[in-house]
Order: structure tokens, then C-alpha cells, then sequence
């Protein structure tokens, strides 16, 4: 599938997660990273999922070198990457790559995700970057992609036209990388969530809220990111940095506001 020995030195990357430094999927994306180039580890200290594009403004930040090529910092994904790139790195990368996600990042995922937020800001300080998830919930089992990631990153990574102001939202199905289909160009589904908000109340009386668990319904059309994975394709989804709605600009102009 791929020359594991066709590592270019010309191509430095950064890594980073939202799942923090110890996880399993960040070890599988600085395997396969390392095959591509240089690359160099700065993540999380601790579990950052859905801390979305928060950065931390009102603490300091604490940075710990762990390992050669490795830092941990106490803060979100958004701080590792804008550190990073800002104060810790001995060069500008080439690339940042966000992930291994342990869980999708699909459809309205992308707005909360730590991962793909760590992708965005290096877009904004206009590095091409890529994040990546993975649809399972066996942390260890994400170990046995690193074949399909390495084809997947190279056939982004290796255009020479990368687009500006864009990032790409990848997502991996769960079934074994043997039997992965394929790979699928989407766009973002749509996700509806009910009973994610519990109301109750503690030992001592006092009421608390707890966000998550529920179930989830997908919408969307066939190109969707979420009919692609569970078709057994991967799912690659160009993001982009405008939010604008264009065709409404016209429009809004002409009322009376």
C-alpha cells in the first residue's frame, strides 16, 4: 500500500490531539508522521475533548518537555498549536495533524471537537493541516490503521496545491482496516442529539446538570460524512475557514434593518 522507506526530510509536522499525550491514537499518528518527515509532539497534559477552539486566558500556561521531540502543555489543543508554532518549534511546520480522535468528528461535531479545532488554528496561521478520528471505542484497536492512515495522509500531504484557507475533516470507520472500502470525498451530516442534558440532584440536595450520553440521529444526503463511514469508506471532508453565507448577502442587504 505504501514505501514505508520513502520518508522526506523536506517535510517537518507538527501533532497534536485533543485526547492528550499519553493517547494511543496520538502514538499511531507520530508513527505514521515519522514516516512522512520530521515531526515533533506538543498535546494536551490531559483529556481536552470538546473544549471546541477555547484557548486560556486566564491562568498561565505550563510547558514540560517529557521526551525528545515531545511537550505537554496544561492547556486546550487551540494553546498547543498556537505555542507551538509560536515559541516551541525549531521551524515553521510544513503540516500539523490533529488526531488520532478516539470517536467521530462528524457533522456538527467539527464546531465542539478539540481535534478539529487544533486543525483550524493552524489554518488560521496558515499552515495545511489535517485532522483525523476514528469511529470506534477501543482505544488499543486504533493501532492496526496505520497502513490506511499513511496512504490517506500522503495523498493529501503530497499535492502541491493544497488549498489555502481550508483543512480536511478525516474520518475512519470502526470495522478492520482490511475491510475498509474505500475512500469518499463528503460533506458535513447532520447530527440531532436527545436526552443529552441529565438534571439531578447530589447527596446533598443540590441540584447539578450533566452534559452527554443520550442517543443521536444522523441526517444528510448521500455525499455526507456519516453515510461514508458507515458504507466502510473513510470519510474526507475539505472544511473551510469562511462561515459566511454567501447567498444570503444580497438578500439580508435589501431588509429593512
Amino acid at each position: 500500500m505504501t514505501n514505508n522507506g520513502n520518508r522526506s526530510p523536506r517535510r517537518r509536522f507538527l501533532c497534536t490531539n485533543d485526547d492528550g499525550i499519553h493517547a494511543p491514537g496520538l502514538e499511531l499518528l507520530e508513527t505514521v508522521a515519522d514516516r512522512l518527515g520530521e515531526t515533533r509532539i506538543v498535546a494536551p497534559d490531559r483529556e481536552q475533548s470538546a473544549t471546541s477552539h477555547s484557548l486560556t486566558l486566564h491562568r498561565p500556561l505550563r510547558v514540560t518537555e517529557v521526551a525528545p521531540r515531545r511537550h505537554v502543555i496544561d492547556g486546550t489543543p487551540t494553546d498547543c498549536v498556537l505555542i507551538a508554532v509560536n515559541e516551541l518549534l525549531p521551524w515553521r511546520p510544513d503540516f500539523v495533524l490533529s488526531g488520532v480522535n478516539h470517536g467521530p468528528n462528524m457533522g456538527e461535531d467539527v464546531l465542539y471537537s478539540g481535534t478539529v479545532a487544533a486543525a483550524m488554528e493552524a489554518t488560521i496561521l496558515g499552515i495545511p493541516s489535517i485532522a483525523i478520528s476514528w469511529s470506534g471505542e477501543d482505544r488499543d484497536a486504533v493501532g492496526g490503521y496505520a497502513e490506511l492512515l499513511d496512504q490517506v495522509l500522503r495523498g493529501l500531504i503530497e499535492r502541491s496545491d493544497f488549498p489555502s484557507e481550508t483543512f480536511f475533516n478525516v474520518n475512519v470507520p470502526a470495522c478492520p482496516a482490511s475491510d475498509i472500502e474505500g475512500i469518499r470525498v463528503t460533506s458535513l451530516g447532520r447530527r440531532i442529539y436527545s436526552d443529552s442534558l441529565v438534571r439531578r440532584e447530589d447527596p446533598a440536595g443540590r441540584e447539578y446538570f450533566w452534559i452527554g450520553g443520550g442517543v443521536s440521529s444522523w441526517s444528510g444526503g448521500e455525499e455526507s460524512d456519516f453515510r461514508a463511514v458507515e458504507a466502510r469508506y473513510v470519510s474526507v471532508t475539505p472544511l473551510h475557514l469562511d462561515l459566511t453565507n454567501h447567498r444570503l448577502i444580497d438578500e439580508v442587504a435589501s431588509w429593512a434593518l
